[in-house]
């Protein structure tokens, strides 16, 4: 059933690239855990220990203050059709704003978004697999637009204040350093 691994192989790299989902786990050292689902194509494989994923503009920002406060990271993927599995990336991330040279060279890896908030970067130090045997089958039937279509309403003015007012702390007061130090 279940493996643990230190890296990700070719196979698990493969499925990875066909999830539509992926879920992110993080927690400061006190206050609130947070798992953020995450979807569109914002999900890049560097190699066999590094990822890379893009944090669109969301109502919340606690990914992004919970590893400026512990930069450990879980990201989960749950197969949704055919072969059961749940996959599991464990690691350190980092956080890369518009103003930081490496979010200018990772956007690159991703389609043109206004919302686009960070990229968050992690090394991988554990892998593990599961039976994912009670993960229910589930049928995608497309991307949701909404935030998309939202973010170029807003446009890059409008997405730099709605940071100002609601993603520049967490819900337990963490600064996100949305807008600098």
């Amino acid at each position: 059933m279940g493996k643990k691994l230190d890296s990700i192989t070719v196979d698990l790299k493969e499925f990875i690239e066909k999830q539509k989902i992926f879920f992110v786990g993080t927690a400061a050292s006190e206050g609130r855990v947070n798992i953020s689902p995450k979807g569109t194509d914002s999900f890049r494989i560097l190699d066999k220990n590094k990822i890379v994923w893009l944090n669109l503009t969301g109502s919340g920002n606690e990914s992004a203050a919970h590893v400026l406060k512990n930069n450990r990271m879980t990201i989960m993927f749950c197969a949704f059709e055919g072969k059961p599995v749940i996959l599991r990336i464990y690691g350190q991330a980092k956080i890369y704003h518009k103003r930081d040279m490496e979010f200018h060279n990772f956007i690159k890896l991703f389609p043109e978004n206004t919302g686009s908030r960070q990229i968050i970067e992690m090394d991988i130090d554990l892998v593990q697999t599961s039976c994912g045997f009670a993960v229910p089958f589930m049928d995608y039937k497309g991307e949701r637009n909404a935030l998309n279509s939202w973010s170029q309403k807003q446009g890059t003015a409008g997405i730099e204040t709605y940071w100002e007012n609601k993603n520049t702390s967490s819900i337990d007061g963490f600064e996100t350093k949305i807008l600098g130090d």
